[in-house]
C-alpha cells in the first residue's frame, strides 16, 4: 500500500500521540502553573473548571505513546527507557500529585495547600518533561 512499512506507520502514530500529548497537555500545565498565581478564589475555580473536563484524557496520548514504542520497537524502548527512568519517574510522579490535587480540591476546606500543590505538580511535570526531552 503506497508503498510505506508498517514500522512507518506505527513510528508516525507513536510521533503523533506524543505530539498530541504535548500539545494539550501544555494547556494544563501552563493552568497549573499559573493556577498559584489567581488573585481570587473564583479565578482559581474558573482556572479548574476550564481543565477539570479533559485534564486526565491528555495522559491517554502518554499512555499510546509509550505503549506503541513497548509494542513495536522494542529494542528502541530497551534502550531509550533506561537513559529516562529518572525524568519519567518524575513526570509520572508530579502527574500523580496533580491527579490528586484537581479531583480532591472539591473536597476540602484548606484549599491553599492543595493550591500549593497544583502548582507544584505541574512545575516539577513541566520540568521533569523538559529534562528528559533535552531541552
Amino acid at each position: 500500500m503506497f508503498g510505506l512499512e508498517l514500522s512507518f506507520i506505527w513510528a508516525g502514530i507513536i510521533a503523533f500521540a506524543v505530539l498530541v500529548y504535548v500539545i494539550l497537555d501544555g494547556f494544563d500545565l501552563g493552568v497549573g502553573i499559573l493556577f498559584p498565581t489567581a488573585e481570587s478564589e473564583r479565578e482559581r475555580d474558573l482556572m479548574m473548571n476550564s481543565v477539570a473536563p479533559i485534564w486526565d484524557g491528555n495522559e491517554t496520548w502518554l499512555v499510546l505513546g509509550g505503549g506503541g514504542l513497548f509494542a513495536v520497537f522494542p529494542l528502541a524502548y530497551s534502550i531509550v527507557m533506561p537513559a529516562l527512568y529518572v525524568p519519567i519517574i518524575l513526570m509520572l510522579l508530579a502527574l500523580i500529585f496533580r491527579g490528586v490535587a484537581f479531583e480532591y480540591r472539591w473536597r476540602t476546606q484548606r484549599s491553599q495547600l492543595l493550591c500549593r500543590l497544583t502548582g507544584r505538580g505541574c512545575s516539577s511535570g513541566h520540568c521533569a518533561w523538559r529534562s528528559g526531552t533535552g531541552d
